[in-house]
């Protein structure tokens, strides 16, 4: 069942509210196909067509994929008399203008629609801070807070949050970043801990630990309370550093207040990728030394990064170290350090040294023969590869 979508010599069917055609026609030709079609509707008449009710009008915005289209049928409709436009077809065409980039089109509708009046949600401003994001326009991103301000509206946190992240990514929005955020408070915004977070990582990853140090302190300040990311920011800035002992201290710190000692992990990880094994060491000993047990992924690390610089005997002590302690190494583990064992010239010395890994009593649970495996697999390899020579 079919209606006449205007009354003309030319009739555009309409099935359930949407310009159709079949399925089988491309969807570009069926967008050139309904410009063509509702223009000649328009020609023949030379009258405004009727579309009926704003909700109707709203479907029929919604169901194009042509945004210039959704536009024109959007303008057309509001020539009606006493015809004002729903809330959601304003969000619904803001939306289709901010994904295909018709960027100077979303600001006009903007302007439009707070013309028109209409009760505002947040929900708008958290979609057009994601569009720019997306878009890679900080700078707008920027803007929209006080954009939200002339809506007469108060600007969220998560707001405030989403523009913040949008902004630190560009380092020379740093600044802006930092400015907004001191400024927010002004405007009846609070910042939360994430505020603070992603400042704090910034400041960080641009070489500023005094000031990320300044924010994690002002937190307090302002009772709120730092979260285990908030610690695990600044040990990773601090050991890239070299700051080993002021890790430990937040570390410390951390684990006073009853967060869980993951940052132990991230923190070794990254001291081994930047190949500080000393430092790596020496913090895991002060942790150990503690009473902490380490993670078999730390241990891990630090193995194959004393194994990557042919420090063999090194890695076969933090095997000791962590057997002493109840902490059974990984198979992945044994099979980065058996095969170094095997290639090494002082087989003999490296030999001993892993004879005193294995003499370590530990729990019962721990499996030796992972040790064997590890130097079953580079058994394996050596054959191999000795085949593919011959």
């Amino acid at each position: 069942m079919h209606r006449a979508f205007v009354r003309s010599k030319t009739l555009i069917p309409v099935a359930s509210h949407r310009i159709f055609f079949s399925p089988a026609v491309p969807l570009h030709l069926q967008n050139q196909k309904q410009q063509h079609a509702f223009h000649s509707s328009n020609n023949d008449t030379g009258k405004t067509p009727s579309f009926g009710s704003p909700t109707r009008v709203q479907k029929l915005i919604a169901s194009q994929s042509d945004p210039l289209l959704a536009k024109e049928i959007f303008d057309i409709a509001s020539r009606q008399p006493n015809f004002r436009h729903t809330y959601s077809t304003y969000l619904i065409l803001l939306l289709k203008f901010g994904r295909s980039k018709h960027f100077s089109l979303l600001d006009d509708l903007l302007r439009r629609l707070k013309s028109d009046s209409h009760p505002i949600t947040p929900t708008l401003f958290s979609y057009l801070i994601k569009i720019y994001a997306q878009a890679n326009l900080p700078d707008k991103a920027l803007k929209t807070f006080y954009t939200i301000l002339h809506f007469n509206c108060k600007p969220l946190t998560k707001h405030l949050n989403r523009i913040l992240q949008t902004l630190v990514v560009h380092r020379v929005y740093l600044r802006p970043a930092f400015n907004l955020f001191k400024d927010a408070h002004r405007y009846g915004v609070q910042p939360d801990t994430k505020s603070y977070n992603i400042l704090m990582r910034a400041f960080c990853l641009n070489g500023d630990i005094s000031i990320a140090y300044s924010l994690f302190n002002k937190m307090f300040k302002r009772d709120l309370v730092p979260d285990i990311e908030s610690y695990r920011i600044l040990m990773q800035a601090l050991c890239r550093k070299s700051q080993v002992n002021g890790a430990v201290d937040l570390f410390e710190d951390m684990l006073n207040k009853g967060f869980v000692p993951d940052s132990l992990t991230y923190t070794t990880f990254g001291l081994c990728h930047m190949g500080m094994l000393d430092e790596a060491g020496k913090y895991v000993e002060e942790m150990l030394s503690k009473g902490f047990s380490p993670h078999f992924a730390v241990v891990h690390a630090l193995v194959k990064g004393f194994c990557n610089v042919g420090r063999v005997e090194e890695a076969c002590g933090v095997l000791t170290k962590s057997l002493e302690h109840g902490e059974a190494p990984h198979v992945d583990t044994w099979m980065v350090i058996m095969p170094v064992v095997c290639e090494v010239d002082d087989g003999v010395r490296i030999g001993e040294a892993l004879e005193e890994v294995l003499k370590i009593e530990i729990k019962g649970h721990t499996r030796i023969v992972d040790a064997g495996i590890g130097l079953e697999n580079y058994l394996i390899r050596k054959i191999q590869s000795n085949s593919r020579t011959l």
